[in-house]
């Protein structure tokens, strides 16, 4: 990068578009980036649960890779025909979710967003990372993508959904169940 990110700003996007990876000018409120903006958000998110006290080290591990892979993937949807995340990220995903998720008991009730800082931070993640998926899919209406893209932030919620309970157990505080019985009308009278 060198010299590349000396100076910060340019003025270039005064009138509203952005450079694209290629050179490309697009307007600001572009799907292109739109995508791209909400995998950094989610990136940004996931720094945020790196920065919570108790993260198991097998956790962090796990998440400071995906972080990698998210800049990876910001750059694939920032130049346009660029390839970045591969197959075996998405397998990648696939294993260390299984390996995460088969100690947990299996679920019988919908969770809340919450379970501690770290896993309700998680949670948040889990969001952004839908809301990434869905401005990737809108965008390939648009333009012709690649299908890993798409196919690796599905995967990535399905992890960040159970490291959310991961991470509610390490914490001590445990899930927050929906309490679905809360709604129950009682039976009418026979009056």
């Amino acid at each position: 990068m060198g010299n590349r990110l000396s100076k910060i700003y340019t003025r270039t996007g005064d009138d509203g578009s952005t450079g694209l990876g290629d050179g490309s000018r697009v307007p600001k409120d572009s799907a292109r980036v739109d995508a791209y903006g909400t995998v950094d958000e989610l990136n940004c998110t996931i720094g945020m649960v790196l920065a919570c006290e108790g993260v198991p080290p097998d956790v962090r591990e796990t998440l400071t890779q995906v972080q990698h892979e998210l800049f990876d993937l910001g750059g694939e949807l920032c130049i346009p025909g660029m390839a970045m995340i591969e197959e075996s990220d998405i397998t990648r995903l696939e294993q260390v979710l299984d390996r995460f998720n088969e100690p947990l008991p299996p679920l019988k009730d919908f969770i809340l967003p919450g379970g501690g800082m770290a896993a309700a931070t998680c949670h948040l993640a889990r969001t952004v990372c839908r809301r990434a998926e869905r401005e990737v899919v809108a965008l390939g209406r648009e333009e012709k993508l690649r299908p890993q893209a798409s196919r690796y932030l599905n995967r990535l919620s399905d992890l960040l959904f159970v490291l959310c309970r991961v991470l509610a157990r390490a914490s001590g505080h445990g899930e927050v169940l929906w309490q679905h019985e809360r709604r129950r009308k009682p039976e009418p009278s026979a009056d």
